[in-house]
């Protein structure tokens, strides 16, 4: 018989490709969706027919547990969170509801309906904050620099507290970070090759952009959902660190967006100090050396593969756009 997975966050990047990956591995998916009046499937569309969707909230503790008893999954994979650094500093209680405390209410759900579910709890680079040593390991202390990490931290440490307190298989995959086509366009990377495609397209001169200098352990959002499905696998359930163990700056992120549509950077990057954070996280690369040796992971996509893959993806889709539109017009 299938296994049966269940994924809250299931319309956003990662769980879009945990959801190709688990169907083909065979797995029966249930999709964890919000009620709500905007509800955007794009990521999903062509598997859509192929997953069952389950309305349910982080922020509702008794919708959870309604999916847990009618679907019983044997997996779950808790993706869905307030995920946008920037907006944790304007929303920070939203934030912790659902970052944070959303986490504890899935966790009491798993406990009061079915405590064998194995759990794989989305944790962040984000954590390590201010970092206390280059690179990050498992070990190192967390020193969050945003409402979103403080709440990611407080999502990481009550897993811990839910695994050694009911002997539930739950475990963090502290992620950097992870990028793809499906990227949204709030996050710098995405916005940097979708502002590429613009510009290349003759749609604008200029794209504006914060800090250059941030330097980020930068992977495939496709090769890290396999590391989530294998932490799963394991016996005794653990925390790892999944990254690539090279860092990048935005700068250098640039120059290959750029580059890859024949166009120099410093012809259309312009630095504007409303997209620097109130708090900046400097240097974030980790080390996922227990990842490799426990789990048998390792990235498969260089740095410039996925820059190139995320320009090509946003060249396409613009120009596809633009033959939709007769005469230019929308």
């Amino acid at each position: 018989m299938a296994k049966r997975a269940l994924i809250t966050g299931v319309t956003g990047q990662d769980g879009s490709y945990l959801a190709e990956l688990l169907l083909e591995k065979g797995y029966e998916v249930i999709g964890m969706v919000r009620r709500s009046s905007t509800l955007n499937f794009e990521r999903i569309a062509h598997i859509q027919d192929h997953i069952t969707l389950a309305p349910a909230d982080l922020l509702d503790e008794a919708s959870m547990i309604g999916v847990l008893r009618e679907h019983r999954p044997e997996e779950i994979y808790n993706l869905a969170a307030q995920s946008f650094v920037q907006t944790s500093f304007s929303q920070p209680v939203l934030t912790g509801e659902t970052t944070a405390i959303g986490v504890t209410r899935l966790l009491d759900a798993i406990r009061l309906v079915d405590p064998s579910v194995r759990m794989y709890q989305a944790s962040s680079s984000e954590m390590f904050g201010k970092v206390r040593e280059v690179p990050q390991t498992e070990d190192t202390p967390f020193y969050p620099r945003s409402p979103y990490g403080v709440a990611k931290v407080y999502g990481h440490w009550i897993t811990v507290n839910y695994r050694e307190s009911y002997d539930l298989h739950a475990s963090s995959g502290i992620l950097f970070n992870h990028e793809s086509p499906r990227r949204g366009l709030e996050f710098v990377t995405r916005k940097i090759t979708h502002g590429v495609a613009a510009i290349a397209a003759g749609h604008a001169t200029e794209l504006r952009l914060g800090n250059l200098d941030a330097q980020r352990d930068w992977g495939f959002a496709g090769d890290y959902v396999e590391a989530m499905w294998l932490m799963l696998q394991q016996d005794v359930p653990d925390d790892y660190v999944v990254s690539t163990g090279e860092t990048h700056s935005v700068r250098e992120f640039c120059q290959l967006a750029f580059g890859r549509a024949g166009l120099n950077w410093e012809d259309h990057v312009v630095i504007d100090e409303r997209f620097f954070r109130p708090a900046e996280v400097d240097l974030l690369v980790g080390d996922a050396s227990k990842a490799n040796a426990a789990l048998g992971w390792k990235p498969n996509t260089s740095f410039e593969s996925l820059v190139h893959m995320m320009v090509d993806a946003d060249i396409e889709a613009t120009e596809r756009n633009a033959h939709l539109r007769p005469n230019g017009t929308r």
